[in-house]
């Protein structure tokens, strides 16, 4: 059986655990504790200043990304997917922005959207890449209206006082077991696969200092929080892809 087959069978594996999964976990509701951040210190009028600040990183790489797309060594099928990764990112910046402006489920929905978008384009791209261009084109718009829908159903659960996440867990970490999957048993149309490991990497860390907000910021002397240098080292990751585009050559056909 060779790598490609092995890969199908263990997406198609992963993908029907973790659905069949979903409906043996209750209902997950938002933490109101998600909301306190170590940081909120006000400077310049603006509350919770570095993390709302921390997010223009992701502005500048969805701009770069955006003034750069003619340069980078794409599949055609997908022109409109690399778009939406870097607007969806741009716009991370105003979503996230808004949320720690003012931090409430009201507002994370505003966080979460454009996320999402961004995400799920990529998560497009990487099938494009790896998998079937094709499919991928297919899949793109039912991939973001899904992840969409998501955020709103999680919206919608909480305005009715049962919030729950498990949807949203859902459309936002099987991606995450699939594409190691898809690098790992696919063959890569270019080179410089490197470019998605190290997002992989960057993703982690970021997820890590999320984690470790509170001693991070003590660890700094009150400097900065895990949460802030989150956002910076999730753009920083953005970042090394958007070159890895720039700089990788195709090696299949298209």
């Amino acid at each position: 059986m060779n790598k490609q087959r092995v890969g199908k069978w263990l997406m198609v594996l992963i993908s029907l655990s973790a659905v069949v999964a979903l409906f043996f976990v209750k209902p997950i509701p938002q933490d109101p504790g998600y909301h306190k951040f170590i940081d909120d210190r006000t400077m310049l009028s603006v509350p919770n200043f570095w993390n709302v600040m921390s997010n223009l990183p992701f502005l500048i790489v969805g701009i770069l990304g955006l003034m750069q797309l003619k340069s980078f060594k794409t599949i055609a099928e997908m022109d409109l997917a690399y778009w939406l990764l870097f607007f969806g990112l741009a716009l991370v910046a105003f979503g996230s922005g808004y949320y720690h402006w003012l931090p409430s489920n009201e507002t994370l929905v505003w966080d979460r959207l454009p996320v999402t978008v961004a995400f799920m384009s990529l998560f497009a791209i990487i099938i494009a890449e790896f998998v079937n261009a094709r499919r991928a084109s297919v899949l793109l718009f039912p991939l973001i209206i899904i992840g969409m829908l998501s955020v709103f159903y999680w919206q919608y659960t909480e305005s009715q006082g049962e919030g729950d996440l498990r949807f949203y867990a859902l459309v936002q970490f099987l991606p995450i077991l699939l594409i190691p999957v898809m690098l790992i048993c696919f063959q890569y149309k270019f080179n410089r696969v490197s470019g998605y490991w190290f997002l992989l990497l960057f993703y982690v860390a970021a997820k890590l200092l999320e984690s470790f907000d509170v001693p991070i910021f003590e660890l700094t002397g009150g400097t900065i929080s895990g949460h802030s240098l989150k956002h910076i080292v999730a753009a920083i990751g953005m970042y090394v892809l958007l070159v890895t585009y720039k700089k990788r050559s195709e090696l299949f056909g298209k």
